[in-house]
């Protein structure tokens, strides 16, 4: 019975979870209450307090279905002894690209965070964790680059902050382009020149290299 009760218990969560993706998605961060979800999970009020502590829980909760893979997939690409950083890094931003174009759950958590949040309280929980996410995902392509450099993949003289800066900014950037209008290019076709084209300018681009 408690073997039951615990599968049921995750059910709920996960329906949970679908729900607020849709709802957060359609009506904007702001707009949307806890009531709102638990209507079309079909779930009362104290289920969603069950599972989370209040909205933004439930926020930064759905935010990790996205964050979680792709944190994992990169934290493996900034191993010290990865024997190809630089494939590994390729990898990884294709992943980025091509996960929001084709997971219509990822693509709707991805527009939420870009389009639908109202970041405008520094204290608010759902703002830090955003942030603090985006600084540690610059870190991370700041470690795979330098491991790239160590293996003779990129110039020994690459700036990797400034590097990192650029990379993060290009590929949320596309995203944030396509996502707003998706019909004004065809990301999945260009997402492997895109990433190409990334790996090109931290290979050649003079101004990414220090003097």
């Amino acid at each position: 019975m408690a073997r039951c009760t615990k599968e049921e218990a995750l059910e709920t969560r996960s329906r949970i979870l679908d729900a607020a993706v849709d709802v957060f998605y359609t009506r904007g961060v702001s707009q949307t209450s806890l009531a709102d979800v638990a209507n079309a999970a079909g779930v009362s009020r104290g289920a969603i307090y069950w599972h989370f502590t209040n909205k933004s829980d439930l926020f930064n909760a759905m935010c990790e279905r996205v964050r979680l893979p792709m944190e994992a997939l990169i934290r493996n690409s900034a191993e010290e002894s990865s024997i190809d950083p630089l494939g590994q890094f390729r990898s990884w931003c294709l992943f980025a690209l091509e996960e929001g174009v084709n997971n219509p759950q990822t693509r709707k958590i991805i527009a939420t965070i870009l389009h639908k949040c109202e970041f405008v309280d520094p204290q608010d929980p759902i703002y830090m964790r955003q942030q603090e996410c985006f600084l540690q995902g610059r870190i991370n392509i700041q470690r795979i680059l330098r491991y790239a450099v160590a293996k003779g993949q990129l110039p020994r003289n690459l700036d990797p902050t400034l590097s990192a800066i650029m990379v993060q900014s290009l590929l949320s950037g596309v995203l944030d382009n396509w996502l707003f209008s998706p019909d004004s290019f065809d990301l999945g076709e260009q997402a492997t020149k895109i990433v190409d084209l990334c790996i090109h300018m931290l290979t050649t681009a003079p101004s990414l290299q220090k003097s």
